[in-house]
């Protein structure tokens, strides 16, 4: 049974004492009389307000329930409760909770009339009650702390401290009256409670995925999302509102200012931490800044999109991580992408400012916008990769797709950030000796060219380009060498071109001087059927191969030069890996044993140095990882594995294969089984 004490009104502020203060005072507390309503226990009845409120994946041996749904509490009493008889539930949130704070919360089940939060006598038998409490749709959301106080005499007897009757109250995408609702099951189902996804990579023309384990539900989760908010202080009034929760999360993913979760690497030396591609999931990252309550390292921006992307679903919030091609950074602020070129037509990355990324990943949640016109509702861009500072902190977003697709820009927050990345123009400028710079070419298509999140009902991409940008204008490009050419209506044109083939970063940054340097002429014949010369060239492994390192890729630039035109392209080219093999034994049912056994074949041609193999899957098995210093060329790994699966339903187990000096392996599923589908029985 649960001890109790009494509190009594502050008589000079005419408010309740705290349950801090009113522990100091059970001495001062009038014996109960014999026949005196006292509190017995408290039963929170976790499993059937789970199923009501969609958190019996949490876990947790707490209460998880939603706000603007009714979750049932039942009450022991000493005896029958009466007519006469006035009891009351408070609910506490943050060190020093208020009323005024909307942080002090009491619910009424007697002759007092009700407040923010609903309460409901719903049944009674003998002794127990059972209570029905509302959680107001605009409530705070985190772990609350609950006491059940009943009135005695001049003061009221309340339960001393229990963590046991602690809950954590969410964000609620099943009430209509939540900013965060959802309109239909299947966005729920996906956006909320699916803990495994697809993060796409690699060129508009070579896409590659990568899964990743959110691990929403995994033990400690909800507590290191709480304890995020903490250690980067966070008001707890600006808890309850989804606008500002999710502008604060862009801050508190990353380490930049606020001491968040990741710190960021763009670098090839990961010697002091985890590569970003030997990550699989979120789980022991917020496990481990929890832990230690230092920042992670290390991490690129698929990372931080994975790591925000389970700390807004762990709180109910709907999201997804959506990958922009060809994403543009604009660094001079003035929604266009430049590329300088120096008077002989070779890049000058020195002077070049602006930076366009092969790809780059952020997140989409799905809110009203209070603040906004009711058009801006929906989905909200918002990017927990630390690129520039907005009102002192590295954050971005949330910005209403719909303004970013319309060109409205004065809304909040960051839509021109944002909308550069997606639709500015690239604009090749060429300076002369003097340092005055001319352009010479503007494409409107190629910053934005693919903008992909996984499907809603399946695991393939969705194309949600055109949420983000109306249609390109057509217009006739032209092609020669990589991609570009002349037209031409005179008889004859002499064409000057040079080429750089250069490994590069995914972010747009070369890692190296360029591998390979060509001038070279080409004459074009305006009567040839085709506006199309080809010139090939060769560019063997043993030269490129010592230059890449994790996530990088080789950037062809091309310009060339008539008496009176001059036109360029850029093209980056990934590399095709080999494929992970993967294959399953045992019984797929809950808590019986089953194993997978993952292989992998070096047919590279060259040794694969640092190998890591690193798997995951949630409700399957925890992150593991495996070193080999060296695969050989042709050399092969194999790894057996067991684990005991604990949730029933389709789970899906993650492999990845990342070498120091190769893009990770983690292809789609299909050609590599990286992500493995495991249909799982209950006993």
């Amino acid at each position: 049974s649960s001890s109790i004490f009494c509190y009594w009104y502050d008589l000079f502020s005419n408010d309740l004492l705290l349950p801090e203060r009113a522990e100091s005072l059970k001495t001062k507390c009038p014996p109960p009389v014999s026949d005196a309503l006292l509190v017995v226990g408290v039963d929170m009845r976790k499993d059937v307000n789970a199923a009501h409120h969609y958190t019996g994946e949490y876990m947790t041996n707490l209460l998880v329930v939603r706000r603007g749904q009714q979750f049932i509490i039942d009450v022991s009493f000493s005896r029958p409760v009466t007519p006469q008889d006035d009891f009351q539930l408070e609910f506490l949130i943050g060190a020093d909770p208020a009323a005024n704070k909307e942080s002090l919360v009491v619910v009424n089940f007697g002759n007092h009339s009700g407040a923010a939060w609903a309460g409901q006598i719903v049944e009674a038998r003998d002794t127990v009650v059972s209570l029905g409490v509302t959680a107001s749709s605009k409530a705070i959301v985190g772990l609350y702390r609950m006491y059940v106080a009943v009135a005695m005499g001049n003061g009221m007897q309340r339960t001393e401290k229990d963590p046991n009757t602690n809950f954590y109250l969410l964000f609620n995408p099943w009430s209509p009256d939540d900013d965060v609702f959802y309109p239909d099951d299947a966005g729920r189902s996906e956006y909320v409670l699916n803990s495994t996804g697809l993060i796409y990579m690699g060129t508009p023309d070579q896409v590659t995925e990568r899964g990743w384990v959110y691990g929403q539900f995994e033990e400690g989760i909800l507590d290191a999302c709480i304890y995020i908010m903490d250690a980067c202080r966070m008001s707890i009034h600006n808890r309850g509102d989804v606008v500002k929760m999710v502008r604060t999360a862009s801050a508190l993913i990353n380490s930049q200012d606020d001491n968040g979760v990741l710190i960021g690497n763009w670098s090839d030396d990961f010697s002091m931490g985890t590569p970003p591609t030997t990550w699989t999931g979120s789980a022991s990252i917020l496990q481990k800044y929890h832990t230690s309550g230092a920042p992670v390292s290390f991490a690129q921006c698929w990372v931080y999109a994975g790591v925000l992307n389970t700390f807004l679903r762990c709180l109910g919030i709907p999201s997804r991580v959506v990958t922009n091609f060809n994403s543009a950074h604009d660094n001079t602020g003035n929604l266009k992408t430049e590329l300088i070129f120096k008077p002989d037509g070779t890049p000058d990355r020195h002077k070049t400012q602006d930076s366009i990324w092969n790809y780059h990943c952020w997140n989409e949640a799905f809110m009203k916008r209070v603040d906004l016109p009711p058009k801006y509702s929906g989905w909200q861009a918002v990017d927990a990769t630390p690129q520039e500072t907005k009102d002192g902190y590295f954050r971005c977003g949330p910005a209403p797709v719909i303004a970013i697709r319309d060109g409205e820009l004065c809304h909040p927050f960051d839509c021109g950030f944002v909308f550069a990345e997606v639709n500015s123009d690239l604009i090749h400028m060429k300076s002369d000796k003097y340092g005055n710079m001319t352009p010479f070419k503007v494409d409107t298509t190629y910053v934005g060219k693919l903008i992909y999140t996984k499907s809603l009902s399946g695991w393939g991409p969705e194309d949600i380009t055109g949420t983000y940008k109306h249609p390109e204008g057509h217009f006739k490009q032209l092609y020669m060498s990589c991609g570009q050419c002349f037209q031409d209506y005179e008889a004859m044109k002499l064409v000057k071109v040079h080429m750089e083939i250069s490994p590069t970063y995914y972010t747009g940054v070369v890692a190296s001087d360029p591998l390979k340097v060509e001038d070279f002429r080409l004459h074009l014949d305006a009567f040839q059927s085709e506006w199309l010369c080809i010139k090939v060239f060769e560019l063997l492994p043993q030269e490129y191969i010592s230059y890449l390192g994790s996530n990088s890729s080789l950037e062809v630039t091309v310009t060339g030069q008539t008496d009176d035109v001059e036109v360029s392209e850029v093209k980056t080219i990934a590399l095709k890996l080999p494929p992970l093999n993967i294959t399953l034994s045992g019984q797929p049912q809950v808590n019986r044993d089953m194993y997978v056994m993952v292989s992998f074949t070096n047919t590279m041609g060259f040794p694969l140095t640092g190998a890591k193999l690193a798997m995951e899957g949630a409700g399957l098995l925890e992150t593991q990882v495996y070193n080999y210093r060296t695969i050989p060329p042709m050399g092969q790994i194999s790894r057996k594995v067991g684990f005991r699966p604990t949730k029933p339903g389709l789970q899906t187990l993650l492999v990845v294969l990342d070498c120091d000096n190769l893009p990770d392996v983690n292809t789609t599923t299909g050609r590599s089984k990286s992500n493995f589908k495991i249909s799982l029985k209950a006993k």
